[in-house]
C-alpha cells in the first residue's frame, strides 16, 4: 500500500490535486506555443433553494494552493509513469503561479454571476487553478453559508445561544470534516468537537460525552458520578438514554450531592421542545444542550415553540448542508489574448452564458443596510463599494490576510446589513443584481459577434 491511510493531500503532491484534462490541456498549450493572458472567473449561477444569499469562504487555502504550487520529483516521477513528455515535465519542474488574483474577502456575502476569485495569468498557469479552487471555496463557501443561516436563526429568535458543530463523523471525508469546522466558525458558530480542527484553525472546541458512557455502568447514577468526580463543573451529562425527565433528575441530585454546579445537561432524542421545557424546570440554572436533527428549520421552530436551550450541536445538517448539498460553483474563461490585448470572451451555450471579461462587483448601501450590487466592467466608474479586492499581484500575494475571527466579524456584520426579505429561511426576497451599461453593452456586442462568427452551417 502506499499513501497515507486517509488519502491525504501533503504539500509534495498539491500539485497532482487536479484533473487529469487540465494537465493534458496544459501540455497541448506548451506543444502548440499557445501561451496567451487568460481571465478566469470563478461564480455561480444560481442560488441553492430557499437561499437569499451565500457566504464566501475558503479563499485562504486557495491562496496556500498558489504559494506552495511546485511538481515535487514524486508528482513529476507519477506524472512520467503517465506517459506525459519529457519536455512537459521539465517545464513542470520550474512551474510556479507569475499571476493576477482578485477576489472577495472571506465572509462576504455573494450572489448569483458575481466573481468570488479572479484569475488573470498565462493560461495554462490559470488554468491548473480551476480543480482546486471549485473544491476549497465551493464547499467552504456551501457549510459557510448554511452556519449563518443557523446563527442567524439563533439571533432572530433566540438568545445568543452557542453552536458547536458535531459534524465530522457524518462528513464526506476526513478534510471535509476540518474544512466544514472552519467554515461553520466563520459562519457563526461558537466552536466544534473535532479536535483536530481546533488546532489547526484555533476554533474552541467542545465536548459532552456519549451514550455508551452511560451504558457502559452498572447505572445511570453512577455513570454521571464518575463523570462528574473526574470533570467537576465542566461536566455536561447526557441525559436521555433511559428516561429523559428522570435521567435530568438523577442528573441534578448527584450534582447536589457532590456539591458541584455543573454546566449542564444534554438532550438527544425525542420530543425536544417539550423535553427541554420539562429538563429546564429540574436543572434550573444548569444549561440545556439539544443535538439530534438540529438545522436552522429546527432552530426557528423550536426557539418559536418557546423551547428551552442554551445552546444547540449540528451535524449531519450542517457538515453536508444536507437540504442544498451543492452550491454549482463554476470556474469560466471570460478574457483572453489576442494581438496582445485581453479581448473578453462568453460561453453562448443554453443555460450557461457566460457574462464576459473582467469584472467589477459594487454594493451600494444606505443607512447601513445593503440596496444592490452592481455587476460592471473592471475599472467602470459605478456607485458602490468594491468587493474584490488585490490577492497576488505578479505571482506575489500582496493582500494581508485576515484571522479566521476576522473573517467570522465580517460574515456578521454582512448578514446583518442584508434586507430583511433576503435573510428568511424560507422562500427569501431576492436580493438585486444590476448588470452596468457598459457590461451589457460589450456582452450584446460579443453576443452578435460570436453568433456571426459561428453560424451553423458555416
Amino acid at each position: 500500500m502506499t499513501g497515507t491511510t486517509f488519502g491525504a493531500v501533503t504539500d509534495d503532491t498539491l500539485a497532482l490535486f487536479t484533473d487529469l484534462y487540465e494537465l493534458t490541456m496544459l501540455q497541448g498549450y506548451e506543444e502548440s506555443g499557445h501561451t496567451p493572458e487568460a481571465t478566469f472567473s470563478l461564480f455561480f449561477r444560481d442560488l441553492p433553494t430557499d437561499r437569499g444569499y451565500a457566504v464566501a469562504a475558503g479563499l485562504e487555502q486557495a491562496i496556500h494552493y498558489l504559494e506552495n504550487l511546485t511538481f515535487t520529483e514524486e508528482a513529476l516521477a507519477y506524472l512520467a509513469e503517465q506517459d506525459f513528455d519529457a519536455d512537459f515535465l521539465d517545464v513542470l519542474a520550474d512551474f510556479s503561479f507569475s499571476g493576477e488574483v482578485r477576489a472577495v474577502p472571506e465572509g462576504t456575502v455573494v450572489f448569483p454571476n458575481e466573481p468570488l476569485v479572479e484569475v488573470t495569468a498565462p493560461i495554462a498557469e490559470a488554468q491548473l487553478f480551476e480543480t482546486l479552487v471549485l473544491n476549497q471555496v465551493g464547499f467552504q463557501s456551501l457549510i459557510a453559508t448554511k452556519a449563518a443561516r443557523m446563527r442567524d436563526a439563533v439571533v432572530r429568535h433566540g438568545d445568543e445561544q452557542s453552536l458547536v458543530d458535531f459534524g465530522s463523523r457524518r462528513a464526506h471525508g476526513t478534510d471535509a470534516g476540518m474544512k466544514a469546522a472552519r467554515a461553520a466558525y466563520l459562519g457563526g458558530f461558537t466552536g466544534t468537537s473535532n479536535v483536530a480542527a481546533g488546532e489547526a484553525f484555533d476554533v474552541p472546541i467542545f465536548g459532552t460525552m456519549a451514550h455508551s458512557w452511560v451504558q457502559s455502568f452498572p447505572t445511570e447514577r453512577e455513570a454521571f458520578e464518575t463523570f462528574v468526580s473526574v470533570y467537576g463543573e465542566d461536566s455536561v451529562l447526557l441525559v436521555d438514554t433511559y428516561d429523559t425527565v428522570g435521567g435530568a433528575e438523577t442528573a441534578m441530585a448527584v450534582a447536589d450531592e457532590m456539591d458541584v454546579d455543573v454546566r449542564g445537561v444534554r438532550l438527544d432524542s425525542g420530543d425536544l421542545v417539550a423535553l427541554s421545557k420539562a429538563v429546564d424546570d429540574i436543572v434550573g440554572d444548569s444549561g440545556v444542550f439539544v443535538s439530534s436533527g438540529v438545522d436552522e428549520y429546527f432552530i426557528e421552530e423550536f426557539l418559536t415553540a418557546d423551547g428551552v436551550a442554551t445552546g444547540f450541536g449540528p451535524g449531519t445538517s450542517l457538515v453536508t448542508s444536507k437540504d442544498a448539498p451543492t452550491l454549482d460553483m463554476v470556474y469560466k474563461l471570460v478574457a483572453v489574448e489576442r494581438d496582445g490585448e485581453l479581448q473578453p470572451s462568453m460561453k453562448l451555450s443554453a443555460g450557461k452564458v457566460t457574462d464576459p471579461g473582467q469584472k467589477s462587483v459594487r454594493r451600494v448601501s444606505t443607512d447601513g443596510e445593503f440596496e444592490r450590487d452592481v455587476l460592471a466592467v473592471r475599472g467602470e466608474e459605478t456607485a458602490g463599494e468594491e468587493l474584490l479586492v488585490d490577492v497576488f499581484e505578479d505571482g506575489s500575494l500582496v493582500y494581508d490576510l485576515p484571522t479566521l475571527s476576522e473573517h467570522r466579524e465580517r460574515r456578521r456584520e454582512q448578514v446583518a446589513a442584508l434586507p430583511d426579505g433576503v435573510r428568511a429561511l424560507r422562500n427569501p426576497a431576492t436580493y438585486p443584481v444590476e448588470t452596468s451599461d457598459e457590461l451589457a453593452a460589450v456582452t450584446e456586442s460579443l453576443r452578435s459577434e460570436l453568433a456571426e462568427r459561428y453560424r451553423p452551417g458555416e
